[in-house]
């Protein structure tokens, strides 16, 4: 491990690489259904789970950018960071299974209270865990 980078920037750097890794590789899942159907697309949420894994680790990879200039303790970083990818890649695999099922092409056309309230915690974690990191970075790079 290189010196100048700490635990939690390259754990979250490995993290980045990971989902982008997962993203071309669900390229090419939804490259097979686009050659394979009669109308040449493939099922919205491959192509949602393509698009998404991609944006995905571009997102991590500012997160880790944030995580290396936050002032906070190495433990508050790989929290926050790991709340961010923890919810990032649950979005990604519920686009997935739908993908694999083919059972909508709106997972919110008929939502239950579940999904309300995994919406609910989703937008908590990531603002939160994305908060923390933002204050790290103002208190380190700006105060």
């Amino acid at each position: 491990m290189d010196a100048n980078l700490g635990t939690d920037t390259v754990v979250t750097l490995l993290a980045a690489g990971l989902i982008f890794l997962l993203a071309l590789g669900l390229g090419v899942w939804k490259y097979r259904q686009m050659v394979t159907s009669d109308n040449h697309l493939a099922h919205p949420y491959v192509d949602i789970a393509h698009r998404s894994a991609l944006l995905y680790a571009f997102a991590t990879l500012l997160v880790a950018v944030f995580v290396e200039l936050s002032s906070w303790p190495t433990w508050v970083n790989l929290t926050a960071a790991a709340v961010l990818v923890f919810f990032f890649l649950a979005a990604i695999v519920s686009y997935i299974v739908h993908g694999a099922l083919r059972d909508t092409d709106n997972q919110f056309e008929h939502p239950d209270r579940g999904m309300h309230i995994a919406m609910v915690l989703l937008i908590g974690g990531e603002m939160g865990g994305f908060s923390v990191l933002l204050a790290g970075f103002v208190a380190g790079q700006m105060l």
